[in-house]
């Protein structure tokens, strides 16, 4: 029995199934024998404890990892949280009844605002589980303890339990949620874990049951054949050839520069050892969430300049502060809206806040003459020339020549002839440009075949940005999830793709796949994924 979902990078992993046990049961509704303030300074112990256990896993993470666990260790202090499970707990509630009706209202409220906001629903959900557990005095819900290696099936994982797995117990993992840039996939990815995700029927799988996992093909095979397991380590073994660490090439000699998407200064020295020809996508949001007032100029030069420096003589793409949505800020309040993914977020949030930019791109601007980096910024969210006019002009105005603007709504790709013909280069965000041209919430399994860059419609866009990029000899990247996909970081080059930005695991992989075709080649598998009538399709005639 072969079941389908949606692979994470390409690698291959077989063994029994182990599942994620049940949550913990909602707790009842009685009434309790301590008094209020007895019964808050309980709650508040437990969601201390739950916020200090967080930030030490995100420590011990580092990476990507790091900057999820941090925003869950955030949560678990939330003051109208916390404000919220106290008002309960003096209308009678018990702390763990308190905490599960606050935490559960929060939940709702952002699934229904859909998008990055529903995604922070399940971190939410996670976080209350490990508090009532604490409060009950039981271990936290997570990945079981087993002693000989497993495949662990689950319907989602919290990022706390993905960024702990033991890679060395863990051979692989399925889900029966999730996406291909849900934060399990991403995280999943940057542990070089085996990852099937989206697969709807993983439920119905029982603990011991023998699978083949196949991330190239998004499959899981139940009690595979001898000939089964055999076959697809040939394929792996195939693919698994790498070519030394340098430059991106194609096989013809064209130069695809090969470069690293970094969350924070520590996530350098793995890019480096991996051979990352620069930076992609430095995030900058790791300098802003968790504070009460913005950083000052002088604090953010100093974190740059560690960055830049570190990178002498490579370039380094900034992105400035993507706000609003899923990373809303106490400085940067945009108000209530009923769908953030939607509203004042990205470049939008900045510019109704221009004091907050003007002093990122100034501190940006003298960390780079600090050091030889060939530093340039890009603004997230652009929708349009008139956007891009006032992003390029400002950052110019500031002393950064370079200046280009993020691809992630579909209106820029529809525009990109005007938007080109005033930013220095473009950078596709595929992620969210997946999302929002498909309607698809990246954290929902029942749409995961959505949330797919390989959809034709998303690849459509792709070639516009590509296209006007030829047109007007400006660079047109990609640093979404998708270039972290060999083979689709090859379609993404025939689609007019110069250079490609990803998670530092997934770059000997793709400088792998680059090296076995030419451009010429490249072209014809963008043709013909074009041509394709669904994701699926346009995956499975690149692959054959």
């Amino acid at each position: 029995m072969r079941l389908q979902g949606v692979g994470v990078g390409r690698g291959i992993a077989h063994g029994p199934i182990v599942r994620m046990p049940d949550p913990i049961p909602e707790p009842g509704t009685g009434h309790r024998a301590a008094d209020a303030d007895t019964e808050f300074d309980r709650a508040m112990d437990a969601l201390k404890g739950v916020a200090a256990d967080l930030s030490e896993r995100a420590e011990r993470a580092g990476g990507e990892a790091k900057g999820v666990l941090d925003a869950q260790s955030m949560m678990a202090q939330d003051p109208a949280l916390l404000d919220d499970v106290r008002s309960r707990i003096s209308t009678g509630r018990t702390a763990e009844r308190a905490v599960f009706e606050a935490f559960h209202g929060f939940q709702q409220m952002l699934i229904s605002m859909g998008g990055y906001m529903a995604e922070r629903a399940a971190d939410l959900g996670d976080v209350s589980q490990r508090t009532i557990a604490q409060l009950n005095g039981v271990p936290a819900p997570g990945v079981p303890e087993v002693n000989h290696p497993f495949v662990l099936v689950a319907h989602d994982l919290a990022p706390a339990d993905t960024a702990a797995l033991d890679i060395t117990k863990v051979l692989g993992l399925v889900t029966i949620g999730g996406g291909p840039t849900s934060h399990t996939a991403i995280l999943a990815r940057s542990k070089a874990i085996v990852a099937v995700v989206g697969v709807a029927d993983a439920g119905a799988l029982v603990d011991g049951t023998q699978v083949l996992v196949d991330a190239s093909d998004g499959s899981v095979i139940l009690d595979p054949t001898a000939d089964d397991v055999a076959a697809a380590e040939q394929r792996l073994a195939a693919s698994r050839v790498e070519a030394p660490i340098g430059p991106g090439k194609l096989a013809d000699g064209t130069d695809i520069p090969l470069l690293a998407n970094i969350g924070r200064p520590s996530d350098i020295a793995d890019a480096l050892l991996r051979g990352a020809e620069g930076v992609g996508l430095f995030r900058t949001e790791f300098m802003f969430l968790g504070t009460e007032t913005a950083p000052t100029v002088a604090e953010q030069q100093e974190q740059y300049r560690t960055v830049f420096a570190a990178f002498g003589g490579k370039k380094v793409t900034v992105r400035t502060l993507d706000a609003g949505s899923d990373k809303p800020l106490a400085f940067l309040s945009t108000g209530h809206e009923e769908n953030p993914a939607l509203g004042l977020r990205g470049i939008r949030a900045t510019r109704a806040h221009e004091e907050i930019l003007r002093d990122q791109l100034t501190a940006i601007a003298a960390a780079a003459a600090e050091t030889d980096a060939d530093v340039q910024v890009m603004a997230p969210m652009v929708a349009d020339a008139a956007e891009t006019e006032y992003f390029v002009t400002l950052a110019r105005s500031l002393g950064i020549p370079v200046a280009g603007v993020m691809a992630e709504v579909p209106s820029c790709a529809l525009v990109a002839g005007q938007v080109l013909g005033i930013a220095d280069f473009v950078s596709i965000g595929t992620n969210d440009l997946t999302q929002y041209t498909l309607a698809a919430d990246r954290l929902l399994g029942s749409v995961a075949a959505y949330q797919d860059p390989w959809h034709p419609a998303v690849l459509r866009l792709v070639k516009l940005l590509g296209d006007a990029g030829i047109q007007s000899g400006r660079p047109v990247g990609v640093c979404g999830e998708a270039a972290a996909d060999p083979m689709l970081a090859v379609v993404l080059v025939g689609l007019g793709a110069t250079s490609l930005s990803m998670a530092p695991s997934a770059l000997a992989d793709v400088r792998t796949e680059l090296r076995q075709h030419t451009l010429e080649h490249a072209r014809a598998l963008a043709v013909r994924a074009l041509d394709a009538a669904s994701a699926a399709e346009a995956r499975a005639v690149v692959r054959d």
